[in-house]
């Protein structure tokens, strides 16, 4: 459900987008904060830091217009442009292209962000877990705690095109993936055996092994029995060849699809592996991230027998819940349970973690303890490029992700939060650009349509709340609406 840029930017005609608008002074530099901003016009006090400059001018030249089209004088430039100026500017063909750019659209695209709303997609009586847009938008995936995964068709009015009852499900539904050809999803639990479901079926109700076969496939090694260990994560191939997975066993696993086995396990960490995930499109290197408060980088190219990692990456002070990949084998960020967000180029890694803080002299479980401010200090060995505080990672594994390439050029991040709220972050800056309220509890996931400005949050209250950027020339409500109280659904 791509939008076009025509349609978006006559909408910015009919009233002032001040509101969204983020200062040109945040978009130039390539500076970034310590600390993100408290709110969208708090701006912070702490000591500005340069983020590395490969990956601010690479973030400029996704989602900045045309050079041509922001000179006001020599030497310097107008950020934001508006979407009228850029109009002008096309029409004239003033840079020569007769037609914008790809970062001309995420330009214009990526100020529009979808934080007004929200309206309810759907409603459940358990936990919402996890959900995700499939790649090109046109399915949403949600699992619930209550055995239950549905998948919507949105571009039917969000219809439920799969409802899914989920088979050996222990505790809740951890993980769900969808195969890049839309055709298969596999499911994961506090189990070895990860299932897999046909999308394609006719049947709308898919009940395990009653009303259609869910395959179990098994990624323990040995016979350990059932519940040997868990699967936090799994994740697709790009070409849906192979999956990998994280568990709760300190291991990496890698499934043959095509062969149907099982071909690699890394004993990766000396804690529960949370989050893996493919680095880029060739499925040669693999990220991960683990209670050991260690993120690793793993090069199948050059794996030997000792199972060492290609490197290491060290500035976490807590265990860390979930890693994104920015798809070019470079970058990925990761959220972590000393509340952070943390940014990294894997050319900055480590060989070994020589300097991996491990010892605290204070009692804390993030399960059910706020975390204490004594543990604010700063790792002696911090290898990020930025990190990005704000938001709160507490109770579950909390997930953090870039914004789409295709409508924003990747310039935003965006997370889930305890505080029942989703934050956005400006990528290069630092700076707080959004802060979504309306859920009664836990955000543990979130998702941002690839082509739309769109975002559905889905959050242990059992609500799955769509959030959009308005249409039609109508003034934007306000960012903030909060719904009539009601009773928790679990």
């Amino acid at each position: 459900m791509p939008v076009p840029v025509f349609e978006v930017a006559n909408n910015e005609m009919g009233y002032a987008m001040s509101r969204l608008d983020i200062d040109s002074d945040l978009c130039d530099g390539g500076k970034t904060t310590e600390r993100a901003s408290a709110s969208q016009s708090q701006r912070t006090k702490e000591p500005l830091t340069y983020i590395d400059h490969d990956f601010s001018h690479l973030t400029k030249l996704r989602s900045e217009p045309n050079e041509l089209l922001s000179r006001v004088a020599p030497g310097k430039r107008e950020l934001p442009v508006s979407t009228l100026k850029m109009l002008a500017g096309r029409e004239a063909n003033y840079t020569g292209r007769g037609r914008f750019s790809s970062a001309d659209c995420c330009h214009v695209l990526g100020r529009y962000l979808p934080v007004n709303g929200p309206s309810r997609v759907d409603a459940m009586r358990s936990r919402a877990y996890v959900s995700q847009f499939s790649a090109d938008g046109s399915l949403f995936v949600a699992g619930f705690q209550g055995s239950h995964i549905r998948i919507y068709n949105v571009d039917r009015g969000w219809k439920v095109q799969k409802d899914i009852l989920a088979k050996s499900l222990r505790w809740t539904v951890t993980d769900t993936s969808l195969s890049p050809d839309q055709r298969y999803l596999v499911y994961a639990s506090m189990s070895p055996v990860v299932h897999i479901v046909n999308v394609e079926s006719a049947a709308t109700e898919s009940l395990a092994n009653i009303t259609e076969i869910h395959d179990g496939l098994d990624f323990s090694v040995d016979d350990d029995g059932e519940y040997s260990f868990g699967i936090f994560s799994v994740k697709f191939s790009t070409d849906g060849r192979e999956l990998v997975a994280g568990s709760s066993d300190y291991s990496i696993y890698v499934y043959d699809l095509v062969a149907n086995k099982l071909t690699l396990r890394i004993m990766a960490h000396t804690s529960d592996v949370n989050t893996v995930c493919f680095a880029d499109e060739s499925g040669h290197l693999i990220y991960s991230g683990s209670d050991d408060n260690l993120c690793k980088v793993w090069d199948r190219r050059c794996f030997n027998a000792q199972q060492k990692p290609a490197g290491v990456l060290m500035g976490h002070l807590e265990g860390i819940t979930f890693v994104d990949s920015r798809g070019d084998g470079r970058y990925f960020i990761s959220n972590g349970k000393d509340q952070t967000i943390k940014l990294w180029d894997i050319r900055k890694m480590s060989s070994n973690e020589t300097c991996n803080v491990r010892f605290r002299n204070y009692e804390w479980d993030y399960r059910w303890m706020d975390y204490p401010d004594q543990a604010r200090e700063p790792h002696p060995c911090d290898q990020s490029l930025a990190t990005y505080r704000g938001h709160s990672v507490l109770r579950t594994l909390i997930r953090c992700y870039f914004s789409p390439a295709y409508s924003t050029g990747q310039k935003y991040i965006y997370t889930g939060s305890n505080d029942n709220c989703v934050y956005i972050y400006d990528l290069v800056s630092g700076a707080q650009v959004a802060k979504l309220e309306y859920h009664e509890s836990t955000v543990r996931d979130c998702s941002w349509h690839p082509s739309y400005p769109m975002l559905v949050s889905s959050s242990w209250d059992g609500v799955l709340a769509k959030w959009e950027f308005p249409g039609g020339g109508q003034a934007p409500a306000p960012v903030v609406q909060r719904r009539s109280r009601r009773r928790h659904m679990y």
